[in-house]
C-alpha cells in the first residue's frame, strides 16, 4: 500500500476570517479524504474510568499496562510513556494518595492544571502551536453569564483545593481566563467507537472556524489530532470543522452554539433551514397534528434529552432504559422515528443495552437508527 504523503508547512496559512476573526485556510487544493494536518495534543488527561484499560500518556489501548507504583492509578505501555508523562502525573500523583476516594478534581480542573504546569517548565511554542499559542486562545469573558463564572469559580477552588502542593496558580483573575479558554477550546477525545477517551488541548485544531457544512473532519489516534477532508477544498478557502453534533435542527445547534461559543452560525445549512423538516419528521397520520402539539412534543423532547443527560449521573441501568422507552413511547405519538429526538433517544437506549450486555435490544435500536443517522448527517 502506498504510504500518505505527509502535509508541507505552506499548505495552510493563518488569516483573518471576514466576521470570525482569526481562521485557517489552504494554499493547494485537498482532496476527500487528504490528510491537511495533524497536531500533537498540547497536554491532555485520560478519563479516570478508562484508567488500567488505556495508557495515561499516549491513551493507547493494550492489555498488560504497569501501573504507576507509588499511587497505583495511572497505567502506561512501558518505562519511555510513563517518564514523558511524569512531568504531568506528579501534579496529581501524591494527591490521588493522600485524598484516596476524595480524589475527584474533574477533567476540567485537571487539564487546567496541566496548562499551568506546562506553561511553567515549557514557556517556548511546542509543536501543537505552529498556527495558534494556547495564550492567544478566546476566552470570551466578557460573554459569560453569572452562572458560568460561579461555575469557574467552583473550578478554581477545587484547582487550590487538589493541586496545592505542585502548582504555582497565578491571580484568581489570571486563572478565571484560563479556564474560560479551556471551555472554549478544549476538546474531547474519543475512541474509534465514539466512547469517552478523555480531554485535551489542540491549539492548531482550534484555530478553525465553525460551520455546519464542514469541509474537514477531526479524529484521533490516541492523544494526536488528525484533520482530514470531507469534501474538495480549494486554494484560497477557508478550512471549516463542525463545534457541534450536527444531527440537530438549526433552533438546536445554534442554542448549543451560543451557549458554549457565544455566536450564532450564519452557514448555508442554517440559513436555508432546508433539513430541518427532514429532522423533525412527524407521524403519517390520517389526522395529522396541530402545529402547538409538535412544539409541545419539541419541548418535552428537550427536556427529557436533559433529564437523561443528567440522571446518567445517578440512576441505574435500567433506570435509565426506562426512561428511553417512556419517552419514546410518549414521542412516538407524534414523531417518525427518523425525528432527531427520537433518534436520540434510540441511540441512548441503544448504549444502556450494550451496557447491559442485551445483545438483541442494542441490535433492535441500531437497526431502527443507522439507515436515518446516515442520510440526515451526510454532508452535501
Amino acid at each position: 500500500m502506498r504510504s500518505e504523503a505527509a502535509p508541507q508547512p505552506g499548505d495552510l496559512e493563518r488569516f483573518v476570517s471576514a466576521g470570525k476573526g482569526r481562521g485557517l485556510r489552504v494554499r493547494r487544493r485537498f482532496a476527500v479524504g487528504e490528510l491537511l494536518f495533524s497536531c500533537p495534543a498540547y497536554t491532555a488527561v485520560l478519563t479516570v474510568s478508562e484508567r488500567g484499560g488505556h495508557c495515561d500518556g499516549c491513551f493507547a489501548r493494550k492489555e498488560g499496562l504497569s501501573k504507576c507504583g507509588r499511587c497505583k492509578q495511572a497505567f502506561y505501555c512501558n518505562v519511555e510513556c510513563q517518564k514523558e508523562d511524569w512531568p504531568m502525573h506528579k501534579l496529581e500523583c501524591s494527591a490521588m494518595c493522600a485524598f484516596g476516594q476524595n480524589w475527584n478534581p474533574s477533567e476540567t480542573v485537571r487539564l487546567t492544571a496541566r496548562i499551568l504546569a506546562k506553561q511553567k517548565i515549557h514557556p517556548e511554542r511546542t509543536q501543537s502551536e505552529k498556527l495558534l499559542a494556547v495564550k492567544e486562545f478566546e476566552s470570551h469573558l466578557d460573554k459569560l453569564d453569572n452562572e458560568k463564572r460561579e461555575l469557574i469559580e467552583n473550578d478554581i477552588a477545587a484547582l487550590h483545593h487538589f493541586y496545592s502542593k505542585h502548582l504555582e496558580y497565578p491571580d484568581n483573575a489570571a486563572l478565571l481566563v484560563v479556564f474560560a479558554q479551556v471551555n472554549c477550546n478544549g476538546f474531547t477525545i474519543e475512541d474509534e467507537e465514539l466512547s469517552h477517551l478523555g480531554s485535551a488541548i489542540f491549539p492548531d485544531v482550534a484555530l478553525m472556524n465553525h460551520s455546519c457544512c464542514p469541509n474537514v473532519i477531526v479524529t484521533y489516534k490516541g492523544t494526536l489530532a488528525e484533520v482530514r477532508a470531507v469534501k474538495e477544498i480549494e486554494p484560497g478557502e477557508e478550512v471549516f470543522t463542525s463545534y457541534i453534533d450536527l444531527l440537530y435542527p438549526t433552533e438546536d445547534r445554534n442554542d448549543r452554539l451560543r451557549d458554549s461559543y457565544f455566536f450564532n452560525c450564519d452557514c448555508r445549512e442554517c440559513i436555508t433551514k432546508e433539513k430541518d423538516k427532514e429532522k423533525l419528521e412527524i407521524c403519517k397520520l390520517n389526522d395529522p397534528p396541530s402545529a402547538e402539539t409538535v412544539q409541545d412534543m419539541i419541548r418535552y423532547a428537550r427536556n427529557v434529552i436533559e433529564e437523561f443527560r443528567r440522571a446518567k449521573h445517578y440512576k441505574s441501568p435500567s433506570e435509565l432504559l426506562e426512561i428511553c422507552e417512556l419517552s419514546l413511547d410518549k414521542m412516538g405519538a407524534v414523531f417518525a422515528d427518523s425525528n432527531v429526538y427520537m433518534l436520540h433517544m434510540m441511540y441512548q437506549a441503544m448504549g444502556v443495552c450494550l451496557y447491559m450486555q442485551d445483545w438483541e435490544g442494542a441490535l433492535r435500536y441500531g437497526q431502527k437508527i443507522i439507515r436515518p443517522y446516515r442520510q440526515l448527517l451526510s454532508w452535501k
